[in-house]
């Protein structure tokens, strides 16, 4: 049986990639694919390993029935561009900063989530994150200096992207 590891990478490892993380074994899930998919979380920096996401992502997810109290805050390392097949960043910056850590025959593994979203929902998702961010729909904005409303962004950006993640993956997984 056919196996796809996914890490996804924000900057601290506490909003927007746990979040992710969090959403992304919830919609395999439904999608009877768990098994077939494995899922971890990582940041391009060190303030916060070891601690729990952020309590206001822990909210957002939680109203929405996502639970992300259970993951803890890690680095990326140079090794995990052997573990997964594809370290999916959430902005341009931690692209950046993955490409410096990465080997360079693995640097085909990085891509943007945002990328993923592909659907009308992605379109409304992104849109709601540029008015709100000023960023471009191709980032998931970070929501961490901001009130609980970038929060409801960040899971409106994961849940569109994460469901274009999975219909990009169905095809191998089903073999």
């Amino acid at each position: 049986m056919k196996t796809v590891a996914i890490c996804f990478v924000c900057l601290g490892n506490i909003c927007r990639s746990p979040t992710a993380e969090g959403v992304m074994r919830h919609l395999l899930a439904e999608a009877r694919l768990a098994d077939r998919v494995i899922v971890d979380s990582a940041g391009t920096g060190d303030w916060h390993i070891g601690e729990a996401p952020d309590e206001r992502a822990q909210c957002a997810a939680k109203n929405r029935g996502y639970d992300l109290s259970i993951f803890r805050g890690r680095q990326i390392t140079a090794a995990d561009f052997e573990s997964f097949d594809l370290i999916i960043a959430m902005d341009d910056k931690n692209v950046a900063a993955l490409r410096q850590v990465c080997p360079p025959a693995q640097r085909d593994k990085i891509r943007l989530l945002m990328e993923f979203a592909t659907d009308a929902a992605a379109s409304d998702a992104g849109g709601a994150a540029q008015r709100a961010s000023g960023f471009d729909s191709r980032e998931v904005v970070d929501p961490y200096f901001g009130g609980g409303e970038g929060f409801e962004i960040v899971l409106d950006q994961c849940e569109a992207a994460c469901r274009g993640l999975i219909a990009a993956l169905r095809p191998q997984l089903t073999l």
